[in-house]
């Protein structure tokens, strides 16, 4: 009998059918143990608040005085996450806060780990661990205040701020009294009483809130919405006055009285309780981008579009835009334009920016430090247009929003150099969508001001011996919180003073 014949090019094409068919099967393992390894329930996000009026797109005082609101955006498509980032995905998601009660911790390739949102994001359901105590200094580990962090708002370290003897405070029944000195204000949907931090579900609750001045001199926080007035009564040892502005520091008032004021809440991020207009924060911080399905740019046949109604802002942005609108269409509505939009039908002028708009110009009234408005957050990022900013620094824009989400004037020499940009953008989709691709990263979230204001009333380091502000009008209005011309300019000009 004879032998077959032997081939190399036989033998060539086994091996090869061998090995792809090697490879295939690891790769359907790896898969396997992939999906086994992390499992992240979804959840539907909710609407955009209904309640969004048109004062949002119009500049005006009325607008100045409202109460932040909260934007809301889509959830990522995907459920897969990295455990270590999604733990992380917060300062204060650390080893304070994150208990075996929120995570379920991975034994074996065939557990799944389940990873819950802290309860300040839409459906968020996990609620914080009273704070670790550091063995050797004695202190809490969690960062709350400007000193000991001064680059983050700390706002969700705040929010997932519970003290290590709640437990204690809480059996006691003794409750920390806000005096709202000057009355509800903004806050006039806020009854007396605990409702608002028992309606809100805040980790720590236990606070009370009265309009009662006769309670001045027993209060824990006396806070001063917009204006200082004295009480006529002595502090007590542990009470704490705090000065709350949301207007840029060209509209509020200079107070006059040193040494009085424990604390701040503002816009600011240097503040100690932040009051922002809004607050992004990431679901996943690695997570920055991700593809859209969708081409922003389609059916949109118009350039730039601006809501305005104050016609003689400090910073000169009129001035800025109508230089804009030499080299490029920018179609200006309300009060200081020729275009017209009733403030009665909001929803409406949002349907024409959206459909027909791919810029708008999200000018602020005043170029101050860490100024940024529903301006930009509910006219331009919570709509499907490029915002164009002016107002707060750049730096300050890159820390409070979304990774490439925006253009600020400011990266331009001029605004004949923005419009070539502009122009660019407008003739290339795929660079344009470029700036969408934050979306469904995150969301804007609701900050819960008088919860944290209630657990940093039980922040034990924080009370017992206070800061103050030795001149709050220094720290407030001081050298290089505000400019009239760019940031750019008012740098170069910082630069020349130093070299002199």
């Amino acid at each position: 009998m004879r032998l077959p014949k032997f081939s190399l090019k036989r033998c060539f094409i086994i091996l090869v059918i061998f090995c792809a068919l090697l490879l295939f099967v690891i790769n359907l393992r790896e898969k396997e143990i992939w999906h086994n390894k992390v499992l992240v329930p979804t959840t539907h996000h909710q609407e955009h608040h209904a309640d969004k009026k048109i004062e949002n797109i119009h500049d005006n005082n009325n607008f100045d005085h409202q109460q932040p609101k909260h934007v809301t955006t889509q959830r990522p498509q995907s459920n897969e996450v990295n455990l270590e980032s999604k733990i992380n995905s917060n300062n204060n998601i650390n080893e304070d806060t994150v208990s075996n009660d929120d995570k379920k911790v991975e034994i074996d390739r065939d557990e799944s780990v389940y990873v819950t949102r802290p309860w300040y994001f839409t459906n968020g359901e996990r609620y914080p661990k009273p704070a670790r105590i550091n063995k050797k200094t004695n202190k809490r580990l969690a960062k709350l205040t400007p000193s000991e962090d001064s680059r983050s708002d700390r706002i969700t370290n705040q929010l997932m701020f519970i003290p290590p003897n709640y437990e204690e405070i809480r059996n006691s029944g003794r409750l920390k009294t806000i005096l709202l000195y000057n009355g509800l204000g903004p806050w006039n949907n806020i009854k007396q009483g605990r409702a608002v931090f028992t309606s809100s579900k805040c980790p720590v609750d236990t606070c009370s809130i009265t309009q009662n001045r006769d309670a001045a001199k027993d209060a824990d926080l006396i806070l001063y919405k917009d204006h200082f007035i004295p009480t006529g009564v002595p502090k007590h040892p542990t009470q704490l006055y705090m000065l709350y502005f949301l207007e840029c520091p060209y509209h509020t008032q200079h107070i006059k009285f040193p040494d009085v004021f424990n604390w701040t809440s503002t816009y600011r991020r240097d503040s100690d309780i932040v009051a922002p207009y809004e607050n992004w924060q990431y679901f996943d911080p690695k997570v920055t981008y991700i593809e859209q399905d969708r081409n922003y740019a389609l059916n949109k046949t118009k350039k730039v579009a601006w809501f305005v109604s104050n016609c003689s802002a400090r910073n000169n942005r009129l001035q800025f835009a109508q230089e804009l609108g030499k080299y490029i269409q920018v179609d200006i509505y309300g009060a200081c334009g020729n275009f017209k939009c009733s403030r009665s039908n909001a929803d409406k002028c949002f349907e024409i920016l959206d459909r027909d708009y791919k810029f708008y110009l999200a000018f602020e009234n005043s170029n101050c430090k860490d100024y940024v408005t529903e301006k930009f957050f509910v006219n331009g990022l919570s709509r499907n247009v490029l915002p164009i900013v002016m107002g707060a620094r750049p730096e300050d824009y890159e820390m409070s929003s979304p990774l490439k989400s925006y253009i600020h004037i400011d990266e331009f020499s001029s605004a004949k150099e923005l419009a070539e940009y502009l122009h660019i953008l407008d003739k290339n989709d795929e660079l344009y969508n470029s700036y969408f691709k934050w979306k469904s990263t995150g969301e804007f979230i609701n900050t819960y001001f008088w919860c944290r204001v209630c657990s940093m009333l039980h922040d034990e380091e924080s009370i017992s011996q206070p800061k103050w502000y030795e001149d709050v009008n220094d720290w407030w209005r001081g050298q290089g919180v505000c400019t009239s011309s760019s940031w750019r300019k008012f740098q170069a000009r910082k630069e020349v003073m130093s070299d002199d």
